[in-house]
């Protein structure tokens, strides 16, 4: 029988891994395993860091990449709403 705490772990792992692997965001992480942006957020910031220091530096440096570019996210998207595109 699994306990709630290595399922835990294990999630942060999957998640650290999909987000450093694939560039990922913590909004397109959370929607492609179905938990929520907060689950995804304080399980790479927090649980990670004690779990696997190594990959919580990787997924760190993703998030800080995505963080300085989302403003330019922000204007494609919504020039892409009101091109209709």
């Amino acid at each position: 029988m699994f306990s709630l705490e290595n399922r835990i772990d294990d999630r942060c792992l999957e998640l650290g891994e999909h987000i450093a692997k694939n560039s990922a965001t913590i909004r397109a992480t959370a929607k492609r395993f179905g938990v929520s942006k907060s689950t995804v957020h304080k399980d790479v910031s927090v649980r990670l860091k004690k779990l696997n220091p190594f990959l919580y530096r990787q997924v760190q440096k993703v998030l800080e990449v995505n963080k300085k570019e989302r403003h330019i996210r922000g204007g494609i998207a919504t020039r892409k709403k009101y091109k209709g595109i």
